[in-house]
């Protein structure tokens, strides 16, 4: 019987159990692993290892929001990067303010302030000492831009390949805008030196494995709330949308609010995935907002396997663990494999890893059991149509 509870709508029992072992992993083995376990032991999990895993969890929560515009409404975006960096910028603000007088000329204002001889902070940065505000922003700012955008693209039908030039572009203009020094967000520099945040040094082990930790939260949060989203009337209808909008609107739904809606929470997750990316890798600069990182984030999408959630989470990990080990060892040839990647994946795994691994199974459960020993071998389609055949012609039978 189907189960029509919320927990056995999201997902059955080996679904749960997945997401409770990570969970366990990341609230509770390494933390554990990192704080606990000594240095010299095998089971021992460097700061180094906690920061890198920590940022492929940001990444990974930017692709589970592409995979709610993407994957299961059909709007391709090549602009979630900006969603991405306006996070960060909102919570960088507050991280410069909490260095205080600690900076390089020992005054109450971020240093590329005092180097271009401002004498007070811009009218955005009022509220930047306050955590709360900023946290808003976090928020606000992508959602609104999102909301604002989405709103006139989507009532003009801009759909398709244009729509992701748009997107794309738009993500261009602001990369231009923040790399000029008047702005107020540091220039091509951008924001970096981080000391403390909640007046606590951000560089110590527990910082970091705070911000670890919420980072798994809001990944596992993100995760079930779009899971939900989609398992939803809601989500049926925008899957709809996503296969026949034509057909959706002769039903009587308005697709404008429904993509709208699901474009503008998808900004809101890749601007909350930016905050907490920005304090563990201690650094926010326009190049965040180039069009290829945004490129990078479908490809994420696309390998781990666009419309199951899971997926795209596979990607991100996939993607950014190769990118960790080819920028080490071969950096002048990663561009060239990321895109020999994303050539393959299109033409041969279309459906990503999760897809090619459904494929798989199907194919290992479709296959016939072995027969027992001695045991007649089952006669085949062709030798049963002519034993058929043979019976209706009176073939064999006595005289």
């Amino acid at each position: 019987m189907h189960d029509t509870t919320l927990l056995g709508r999201l997902y059955g029992p080996k679904g749960w159990t997945g997401f409770g072992i990570a969970a366990l992993a990341l609230f509770v083995l390494f933390p554990l692993a990192n704080l606990v376990v000594p240095e010299g032991s095998a089971f021992h999990v460097s700061d180094y290892t906690v920061t890198l895993i920590g940022k492929m969890l940001c990444y990974a929560m930017v692709a589970v929001a592409l995979d709610l515009v993407w994957g299961f409404g059909g709007i391709l975006s090549l602009g979630h990067g900006l969603f991405f960096a306006l996070g960060g910028y909102a919570l960088g603000m507050y991280l410069m303010r909490q260095i205080g007088a600690d900076g390089q000329y020992k005054v109450d204002m971020p240093d590329f302030m005092v180097f271009l001889d401002w004498k007070e902070f811009p009218w955005h940065w009022v509220l930047s000492n306050s955590f709360i505000a900023q946290a808003l922003l976090v928020v606000l700012v992508p959602g609104l831009l999102a909301f604002v955008f989405g709103y006139f693209a989507f009532r003009s039908r801009i759909k398709g390949v244009y729509f992701s030039i748009i997107t794309q572009a738009l993500t261009y203009a602001a990369m231009l805008l923040f790399f000029r020094n008047e702005t107020g967000f540091g220039g091509n520099n951008g924001f970096t030196d981080f000391k403390r945040i909640f007046g606590i040094p951000i560089a110590t082990p527990e910082t970091r494995m705070a911000l670890f930790v919420a980072s798994g939260a809001a990944l596992l949060g993100s995760i079930l709330l779009v899971r939900w989203l989609v398992t939803s009337r809601y989500g049926h209808v925008l899957t709809a949308i996503r296969d026949a909008e034509s057909r959706v609107m002769f039903c009587g739904y308005d697709p404008l609010w429904y993509k709208l809606f699901a474009w503008t929470l998808s900004a809101v997750l890749a601007g909350i995935a930016g905050a907490l990316y920005v304090p563990q890798v201690g650094i926010i600069n326009p190049s965040e907002m180039s069009p290829a990182n945004s490129i990078e984030m479908v490809i994420w999408v696309a390998v781990g396997g666009r419309g199951t959630i899971v997926g795209p989470v596979l990607g991100a990990f996939l993607v950014n663990g190769a990118k960790s080990v080819f920028t080490v060892w071969l950096p002048e040839y990663w561009l060239y494999v990321l895109g020999l990647l994303f050539v393959l994946v299109t033409l041969f795994m279309p459906e990503g890893v999760v897809g090619l691994a459904k494929r798989l199974r199907g194919r290992a459960r479709a296959k016939p059991k072995a027969a027992a020993p001695g045991a007649p071998a089952p006669a085949s389609p062709t030798t049963e149509r002519a034993a058929a055949v043979s019976a209706e012609r009176g073939v064999g039978k006595p005289a």
